[in-house]
């Protein structure tokens, strides 16, 4: 049974209280947990985890192909254009197909390897999804 706590001369319910706002420990989902600094701690499994959630972290990016289809890992997409290769003088001709995509973070958003040149980054809004 939950007891009323006195704050400021002040008896509140249990509904009420400091603790009810605080969430429970995500491993061992004790009730006991507590602020400390800018984490929550468990007093039960000594579990810490962090108040507010990592900028980003519940963010997914979301890539798009030059006609708005999201792509995901795994996905054969079609180049669209022509685009030269740097360093080299070979070309990924328009209409060319790959297979098997990986999505990264930075500029060029996909890993792939195209058939006859090899391993490559390309920029998804040179493909579209096939």
């Amino acid at each position: 049974m939950q007891q009323a706590i006195l704050r400021d001369g002040l008896l509140l319910s249990p509904a009420e209280s400091p603790m009810s706002t605080l969430p429970p420990c995500p491993q061992c989902a004790s009730e006991f947990a507590y602020a400390d600094g800018a984490s929550y701690v468990c007093p039960e499994c000594a579990h810490e985890w962090p108040q507010q959630a990592a900028p980003g972290a519940d963010e997914t990016r979301v890539v798009r192909d030059s006609n708005g289809n999201v792509l995901r890992d795994g996905d054969s997409v079609t180049v669209i254009k022509d685009l030269k290769i740097k360093g080299s003088s070979s070309v990924v001709k328009v209409g060319t197909k790959v297979k098997n995509i990986r999505l990264v973070d930075g500029d060029h958003d996909i890993d792939c390897k195209i058939d006859g040149i090899g391993a490559m980054s390309l920029k998804s809004e040179f493909v579209k999804k096939a």
